[in-house]
């Protein structure tokens, strides 16, 4: 396999100065609804009186690896439904849509606010500041994107939550053997791309010399101009340092399949800089 491309806003932080591959996206979104939280069902999915369910779409929860046969509670899972559920049990909320309102389970995705004495709370934003949430963004749900993100950079510098455990830290592309065993599993990898290859209708980014067995990240060729509007040259990735999110594949070797610029961030060559 030739392997591909994709890329992502970065921002500078705290801690370390990264290159913006794409310009930063106001958090606009519309159509606000009203709804009551009856329930809080994880730390991402809430429960409507109206018997609807909402997703706080961008925001991913802590959740264990598919298949992990653990003994112990996986690390933050229970923390993030538990203060979730203390920012929203009985209160008023505002729905607000980006593009995508639902999911293919009829869920709602929504970008959430609690409305409270005259204040509107974020809880996506929030749930990503505290380290509770990793950001996820789609290519059909993208807005406020570029807030999460830098929420959640913010929250990595300072290890705050989640991102004070192994569990979830950011792995090599060089690591194989780690990445295999977190297949379907939402994760961010970080290497340098060593070469900018193409085939069968997709660019890839290659991590290693061998693509038959390295980390690879792969791009549509059909959704190349969404990454054109932010300002990317997928080519002129080669040789720099890039970290990537997104759900981890086995296709020759582990993969991930970007679709939009959120996807990627260019980092700083002295990776111990690099949160």
């Amino acid at each position: 396999m030739v392997r591909g491309v994709a890329a992502s806003l970065a921002f500078a932080g705290a801690a370390w100065l990264a290159a913006c591959l794409c310009s930063a996206q106001a958090c606009d979104v519309s159509d606000a609804e009203a709804a009551t939280i009856a329930s809080v069902i994880d730390g991402e999915t809430l429960r409507l009186t109206n018997g609807r369910t909402v997703r706080l779409i961008g925001a991913k929860a802590p959740r264990p690896p598919l298949g992990w046969r653990g003994e112990d509670p996986w690390p933050f899972v229970e923390e993030a439904q538990a203060v979730l559920a203390d920012l929203t049990a009985g209160k008023t909320v505002e729905l607000g849509f980006g593009e995508r309102r639902s999911d293919r389970h009829g869920h709602l995705l929504a970008q959430v606010f609690v409305v409270e004495g005259g204040e509107r709370l974020w809880l996506q934003q929030e749930m990503v500041a505290r380290g509770l949430a990793q950001v996820y963004s789609f290519v059909d749900n993208r807005a406020c994107a570029a807030e999460l993100l830098t929420r959640e950079r913010e929250a990595r510098a300072q290890r705050l939550g989640l991102w004070g455990s192994s569990a979830y830290r950011v792995v090599s592309a060089t690591d194989l053997e780690r990445l295999r065993r977190l297949i379907h599993s939402f994760q961010l990898v970080e290497g340098r791309v060593v070469a900018v290859g193409q085939g069968a209708g997709r660019l890839y980014l290659n991590f290693a010399e061998d693509w038959r067995s390295d980390f690879t990240v792969s791009i549509e060729r059909q959704q190349l101009p969404a990454f054109a509007d932010g300002g990317i040259d997928p080519h002129a990735l080669a040789g720099k340092r890039v970290r990537a999110r997104g759900t981890l594949l086995w296709r020759n070797g582990p993969m991930i399949e970007a679709s939009h610029p959120e996807q990627l961030e260019l980092l700083l060559e002295n990776p111990a800089r690099a949160m």
